[in-house]
């Protein structure tokens, strides 16, 4: 059985003034991964930008005929 099913079945026999607060504690839960998803984004965003700064102006070692495939 998921874990979804699991839950639905527990919290569908409790009365639903505390089912009212397992929606708050869902949202709750919800909105702290919300936010720590946003915080792993920024510090990826911010590592490559740390990690390409510098770079627009550098001499390109190869251009895009360098690397384009040429077919027959």
């Amino acid at each position: 059985m998921a874990v979804a099913e699991q839950i639905n079945e527990r919290v569908r026999v409790l009365p639903e003034s505390i089912q009212a607060e397992v929606l708050d504690f869902v949202e709750f839960l919800s909105s702290k991964d919300q936010v720590a998803r946003k915080e792993r984004t920024d510090w990826s965003d911010l590592s490559l930008f740390q990690a390409m700064r510098g770079m627009e102006s550098e001499t390109p070692l190869y251009s895009i005929d360098d690397v384009t495939e040429k077919l027959p």
